[in-house]
């Protein structure tokens, strides 16, 4: 899930399942924490930090929590192997260039931050004061906190995702309802693309969360599947639906996930994204190609959708289209002719019933 949102956020998901807690990379940092010694540690041993090290001595043994912990009692810096898998040396001293830029203040913060911007490896600075264990990577920091604490924010975010996650499923099945009596407006669709997009960037801090945990972190990840199911595929479908013929959907998609959270409020700024510009969004009826609910039906392959859709241009067409026509188009015979119309009466019968209910 949430393969294209964002760059800078997979890196820091990566540094976040490297020390989650129950990695033995983890025990090691907190034994550091917990005897109040300080630390620094870079988990790798490439050239360009080989470069910029002096002095110090080689280990070159298997990595131990008990060791690095031992060790952390010298001043200097531990270097680990790229693999986390061995310690390469200790009580080495860090070089960087002294003209990068960084707002830490302490020595040992200040070191770690130029390191991690001039070689873009992680490395960690344990405080002996402030008793926390900071990460850096280029140029992300991260401040590692305890589990209570993470599972505590895990739960009040799974608590606001699922209402927001209550408030998108009515505002899709309002649209259903205007898609199958072809009466939806810009509005409309705009909407419920803004809706999942709130809804998959909730899903994305709690993912952060459950990378933090680890293996603590199991129960809210189930919950988390069992909230939001098939929200993103609907979502990206939706676009796809709706989008101009002559934009490509990922791309929409890719650049509603770059928006700034005050430009995704403005529904003009999506409709912008999807092709639709300086047009009146409650005014504007629009029709769906039928992406979302021809996916909806059980064993329909997916080229099959779109050769449907080639032909039909529109779901109306498709939901009003004979069996002999759907019969003529490319890969559907009689027993898939019928699979479909009876597929979308009974999708239509569903939508009737829930607006009843």
């Amino acid at each position: 899930m949430n393969d294209l949102r964002m760059k800078k956020d997979r890196a820091l998901m990566d540094i976040l399942r490297m020390m989650a807690p129950g990695t033995s990379l983890r025990e090691g940092l907190e034994n550091i924490l917990r005897a109040k010694t300080g630390g620094l540690v870079v988990l790798g041993d490439n050239e360009e930090i080989l470069d910029i090290t002096d002095g110090g001595f080689k280990i070159n043994s298997e990595y131990s929590p008990s060791y690095v912990y031992e060790l952390a009692k010298m001043d200097g810096a531990i270097i680990l192997s790229s693999d986390l898998r061995r310690i390469v040396s200790a009580n080495v001293q860090l070089i960087p260039d002294s003209s990068i830029a960084t707002f830490e203040t302490g020595t040992r913060h200040r070191t770690a931050h130029r390191v991690a911007r001039q070689t873009g490896t992680v490395t960690v600075a344990i405080s002996q004061r402030r008793n926390v264990i900071t990460v850096y990577k280029d140029d992300i920091k991260y401040v590692l906190r305890d589990s209570s604490i993470i599972l505590a924010r895990a739960n009040q975010a799974l608590q606001t995702l699922e209402k927001y996650v209550a408030v998108l499923d009515r505002v899709v099945s309002n649209l259903n309802l205007l898609e199958f009596q072809d009466l939806a407006t810009l509005f409309d669709v705009i909407t419920a693309i803004q809706r999942t997009e709130m809804v998959m960037r909730i899903v994305t801090e709690i993912e952060r969360y459950i990378c933090e945990l680890g293996n603590e972190g199991r129960l809210i990840n189930m919950q988390l599947n069992e909230l939001i199911r098939n929200v993103e595929r609907d979502g990206v479908f939706l676009i796809r639906d709706y989008c101009q013929s002559d934009i490509d959907f990922n791309e929409v998609y890719k650049q509603i996930q770059a928006m700034s959270s005050e430009e995704f409020l403005s529904l003009e700024a999506i409709a912008k994204v999807l092709g639709y510009n300086g047009v009146p969004l409650v005014d504007t009826l629009i029709s769906p190609r039928g992406y979302r609910m021809l996916n909806k039906i059980p064993r329909i392959p997916s080229n099959v959708i779109d050769n449907l859709i080639k032909h039909f241009k529109e779901l109306k067409a498709i939901m009003e289209a004979s069996y002999e026509e759907l019969d003529n188009v490319e890969g559907i015979g009689e027993a898939r002719a019928k699979a479909i119309k009876n597929g979308l009466r009974r999708l239509r019968e569903q939508v009737m019933l829930d607006k009843q209910l």
